[in-house]
């Protein structure tokens, strides 16, 4: 496959990096510190939405599935999702109003969000099974996907809080980035669009209900471990995530930190991408991914000690070695994860990518929402208090304590949570592949 193919897939994962990075962000701090919306209201906020996605995600995959069969192509999803996503992104930070009238602006603005990211997303994570059929073409085009990912998430992580501050910050900083990144997401999302018009389904397959899909599903255990690893890990990191603006302003003692804390976890995964593959290649995938998610649960744990000494370049230094496991806790389950649905239309006779990816990316975005949700009420029964942007107040020391915990100890705990899902993924794996069918690790 060449490079032009690959890249051009790969661009959407810069768009679908920067809707997945900056609400889990910034979101829970602006509505918390700019419109004054209690952190329980503000983490329902952030977890409501995306429970709607955990319903709508595996549909869309069902749909997607029917519209690829008779069309040879799932341009259409992808391109409803490109157009839609950026607006409801940009609407999220233009709320008019504070408190209880503006937490419920952000809610409606992030159900539109999220329902345009899903007519995107799934499709698209259905993409590589129906590229090419070899595990080595696969994680290549995983790789690409990945470092594209990065380049997303390090775009939205270290660019939206910069024009936050460029913007004077408070709501006008808030409405300027949302445009700001919201043309990015455009960007991205139509060059995937439009550049992969070329992939085509397999339309010798009869097209299976949401019901029977999952019927047929069920006998799929190792997707299904592999999906709970990854789902529990996704909380972890968007916990982490959350909490990096508040680690900045109440521990570190400069809210303009939060982007460079966000750099130094993300920046060296960028770099870290394709020696995570090659080493996977020479060891295994799952053998690599294992040892990835042990290191960050101990980066995680060694920054509640840095942050307590308000050591900057401590918490940077540490968090850019869990930058380095975090690529691999992308690349590698993505990787692993269309081997599990080419296994399973050998052992069914049936091509139901998009619902196998429906249910994925449902339980992405369900870890990516409980996470905030999480950390939301940590603030509330720590005892935080919420301000706004005009008016900020200082917080209690059981609070400050809180929300450093929700930063390090909490994302350890759901590391090493996964560990023995990961493992029972790679007893499973062997034991569900029909004769024949061969499923790398």
């Amino acid at each position: 496959m060449n490079r032009g193919k690959l890249a051009g897939y790969a661009a959407g994962s810069i768009g679908t990096g920067v809707f997945s990075t900056v609400p889990g962000l910034l979101l829970l701090y602006f509505m918390t510190d700019i419109l004054g919306v209690g952190a329980a209201l503000a983490g329902i906020v952030v977890v409501a939405p995306k429970a709607l996605d955990v319903l709508a995600n595996p549909i869309v995959g069902a749909a997607s599935d029917r519209e690829a069969v008779h069309t040879f192509r799932r341009t259409r999803f992808l391109m409803i999702g490109a157009i839609a996503l950026p607006v409801a992104f940009a609407s999220m930070f233009l709320s008019p109003v504070a408190g209880g009238p503006g937490a419920v602006w952000v809610a409606a603005a992030f159900v539109a969000a999220s329902l345009a990211f899903a007519c995107f997303q799934v499709p698209y994570v259905a993409l590589p099974a129906e590229m090419s059929p070899e595990p080595g073409v696969r994680l290549r085009i995983m790789t690409w996907r990945i470092v594209c990912l990065t380049l997303g998430i390090l775009v939205a992580g270290g660019l939206a809080p910069v024009v936050v501050d460029l913007g004077g910050g408070g709501r006008t900083g808030y409405a300027l980035m949302g445009a700001v990144v919201g043309a990015v997401v455009l960007a991205a999302c139509l060059t995937a669009t439009l550049s992969t018009r070329w992939v085509r389904s397999q339309p010798d397959q009869r097209t299976l209900g949401l019901v029977e899909a999952y019927r047929t599903a069920r006998g799929n255990r190792p997707f299904f471990l592999l999906m709970a690893t990854f789902v529990a890990q996704a909380v972890a990191v968007a916990t982490m995530l959350a909490a990096v603006p508040y680690i900045a302003t109440y521990w570190l003692g400069d809210n303009r930190l939060t982007s460079a804390l966000f750099v130094c976890v993300v920046a060296p995964s960028a770099l870290a991408v394709p020696l995570w593959s090659a080493l996977a290649r020479r060891f295994g995938r799952v053998r690599c991914y294992t040892v990835a998610t042990t290191v960050f649960a101990l980066a995680a744990i060694a920054m509640f000690p840095a942050a307590r000494a308000s050591s900057t370049a401590a918490v940077l230094g540490i968090a850019a070695v869990a930058g380095f496991c975090y690529a691999a806790l992308q690349v590698l389950p993505l990787a692993l994860m269309p081997d599990a649905i080419v296994a399973d239309a050998a052992r069914t006779g049936q091509v139901q990518a998009g619902a196998f990816t429906g249910a994925w990316t449902a339980g992405e975005t369900a870890g990516l929402a409980i996470g905030p949700g999480i950390y939301a009420a940590m603030l509330a029964t720590g005892g935080f208090v919420s301000s706004t942007f005009d008016n900020p107040v200082g917080q209690s020391d059981a609070a400050r304590l809180t929300l450093l915990l929700g930063f390090t100890a909490l994302p350890a705990v759901l590391m090493l949570v996964s560990l023995p899902t990961l493992a029972a993924y790679r007893r499973a794996r062997g034991s569900t592949v029909p004769a024949g069918t061969a499923m790398k690790e």
